[in-house]
């Protein structure tokens, strides 16, 4: 068997295979977990065939399975990556075992429905990262909205998580059904559903010859993706779920699914509304970036800070892509990888402390440094790496991102580049502030009370592989900027549309993108 065109299909229905088998599996003891993590691990190794086997300087998708499905409507079971979605197939890999490890004592109760849905959301991301046909997309993007607000409601810390996990459901899934009007338009517009196709349809712009319609069905698919990255100010669920949720599903509950979305869909189906409406996007992630960092500062619930420090976060990504620059696209993409294992920790470490005192309240903890000094270790690189010490992970794409904020000509002005850049500032304010009322301010109510445990072997397993990261991120970026400067480079190169012979106006609709191409 040629272990390269069926190793996606691999890597997606593992962790299916392993939800069905603790579906069945009595709910003794650690099985549950042991059974989780060996599920998880045998995924991680999978998805590590991917970059092993990557072959760069090529365009196109690799590891490329295409069957038909379904005759009438057309429908494939396409699976295929580039650089784009190799290495968040990979971060997905990863994350899952982390995310069992932290899990291992929180989750006491209701064990088997736990991990048969952290493993089913595994499913949905992969699927969602891999799926090169519209419709099996969908159905995966769908999926994972599933779990994930059984997850909330069901392992909630508290009495509003019915109410959190309603309200990240309301968000996410009413613009979906928006999402699946437009991808039945497209199909419509070309009968298929397959994205190659699709993408080489739109080369050469003949998708619609009606722009209203074209702008109508772009935006149901900018707004579904945009609520579920969030972007200002679709993020009205944000705090309340990552508020609400067990540590190992906010590992995995924002930014992944609708940043690669846009880049993959809105960016490869409809690049010229794309390239029209990206200063208006520039504006809102350099507005995010500075509401996020504020609100996060006026926090004293640690997941609260967290919640908006990850709305800053993502905010930059969303400024870097709609920038059109190389520099941007590559520092978008890698910082979503980066990010992700940065709050991944952050928020592993803050289960950790809940875990301890039974509280995320700033307030009732304070002084912990002698108690807990690998914690505090921990919390203080993970702190450096969220606030993009040089040297270190985060770095790297805020670097790229601000670089190409400045160089792009959608931005018109270094304007957004500066208030982006005070997004530095306000994340080692309240990064190195909440360290400081954490680990070295005065006793508080709870740390002064309980005495705890600084961090067992598990807990040493589950957080220096993100720490290695953080180094290694931060000063070998190349490995993994290779393959993302192949989809970075593809998507500025993007052309603009040719001048629509319905209306002259078109023409100078479309004169802004090829001021971009140039200046890039």
């Amino acid at each position: 068997m040629n272990l390269d065109s069926h190793i996606l299909t691999i890597i997606t229905f593992i962790p299916l295979a392993g939800a069905i088998l603790l579906a069945l599996l009595p709910d003794r003891g650690k099985l549950m977990q042991w059974g989780a993590l060996a599920v998880t691990l045998i995924t991680f190794v999978a998805t590590l065939h991917l970059p092993a086997h990557f072959v760069y300087g090529i365009s196109g998708y690799q590891f490329d399975q295409n069957l038909q499905w379904i005759a009438s409507p057309n429908i494939h079971y396409h699976l295929g990556v580039d650089g784009l979605s190799m290495w968040l197939v990979v971060l997905t890999g990863f994350l899952a075992p982390l995310g069992v490890l932290i899990s291992w004592n929180t989750i006491s109760a209701r064990k088997k429905t736990f991990y048969v849905l952290f493993l089913l959301q595994q499913v949905a991301m992969v699927g969602v990262f891999t799926s090169l046909d519209l419709f099996q997309y969908y159905a995966y993007w769908e999926l994972s909205l599933v779990p994930m607000t059984i997850l909330i409601a069901t392992f909630g810390r508290t009495s509003n998580r019915r109410w959190a996990a309603l309200k990240y459901f309301l968000y996410a899934f009413i613009p979906s059904a928006i999402l699946l009007v437009g991808v039945l338009w497209v199909y419509a517009q070309t009968g298929t559903f397959d994205l190659p196709t699709i993408q080489s349809i739109v080369a050469t712009h003949t998708l619609s010859n009606n722009p209203h319609a074209l702008w109508l069905a772009s935006l149901a698919f900018l707004l579904a993706f945009a609520v579920k990255v969030p972007v200002f100010p679709l993020h009205g669920w944000l705090a309340d779920a990552i508020s609400e949720a067990p540590t190992a599903a906010v590992m995995v509950l924002t930014g992944k699914l609708g940043l690669y979305s846009i880049l993959r869909f809105s960016f490869g189906i409809f690049p010229d509304q794309a390239h029209c409406i990206a200063p208006w996007m520039i504006a809102l992630g350099a507005i995010g970036i500075v509401y996020g960092g504020l609100l996060a500062i006026t926090q004293n619930d640690l997941k609260r800070l967290a919640a908006f420090a990850t709305l800053s976060a993502l905010s930059f990504i969303t400024l870097g892509i709609f920038t059109f620059t190389v520099s941007g696209l590559d520092g978008g993409i890698f910082h979503i990888l980066s990010e992700s294992i940065s709050g991944a920790a952050l928020f592993m470490l803050m289960g950790l402390l809940y875990e301890r005192y039974g509280t995320y309240d700033i307030r009732e903890l304070g002084g912990l440094a002698q108690k807990l000094p690998w914690i505090v270790t921990m919390f203080v690189i993970t702190g450096l790496s969220v606030v993009g010490l040089p040297m270190l992970n985060n770095f790297v794409g805020e670097f790229l991102i601000l670089s190409g904020t400045m160089q792009s000509a959608i931005a018109h002005h270094v304007g957004f580049a500066v208030l982006a850049t005070t997004g530095v500032i306000l994340s080692a304010s309240y990064m190195l502030w909440m360290i400081q009322r954490v680990f070295y301010g005065n006793l508080g109510t709870k740390s002064a009370s309980t005495k705890t445990w600084d961090l067992d072997l598990r807990e040493h397993i589950a957080l220096w592989p993100t720490v290695a990261l953080f180094l290694a991120m931060g000063v070998a970026s190349p490995f993994w900027i290779k393959a993302i400067d192949q989809a970075g480079t593809a998507l500025a190169d993007k052309p603009a549309a040719a001048p629509s012979p319905i209306k002259k106006v078109e023409t100078e609709t479309y004169t802004p993108v090829a001021a971009t191409t140039e200046a890039r």
